[in-house]
């Protein structure tokens, strides 16, 4: 399998980590990582098709908010707060504190 690109912090732009969060699944995902747990694909829950959430998963990728590793067949994603954190500081933060009280995203589940 080819590896995915995450990019480089100084990559990272607003408009897409924005643009990334303004989903309301792609806002529970995020969420649900800012436990900072590593999770696998498979063990997260949506209201969406598995493609469909695959391609939320890509989008929080591409716009550096997440992390993917691979092991075996097995696909791992965590939040990549720290990087986050570095270039956009206050954001994260502002963000989850916003969804939180208005619950959204809060379809986005996992299995433990």
């Amino acid at each position: 399998m080819k590896q995915p690109h995450h990019p480089a912090p100084a990559e990272m732009t607003l408009p897409r980590v924005l643009s990334a969060v303004s989903d309301p699944i792609r806002l529970g995902v995020v969420r649900l990582l800012a436990d900072d747990r590593e999770r696998g694909w498979g063990d997260l829950r949506a209201p969406v098709a598995k493609s469909t959430l695959s391609h939320h998963l890509k989008v929080l990728r591409d716009a550096g908010l997440t992390q993917t590793r691979q092991e075996g067949t097995r696909c791992y994603v965590r939040l990549r707060r720290a990087d986050l954190d570095a270039r956009f500081p206050g954001l994260l933060a502002a963000v989850l504190s916003v969804a939180e009280a208005d619950q959204v995203g809060s379809e986005v589940s996992v299995v433990e």
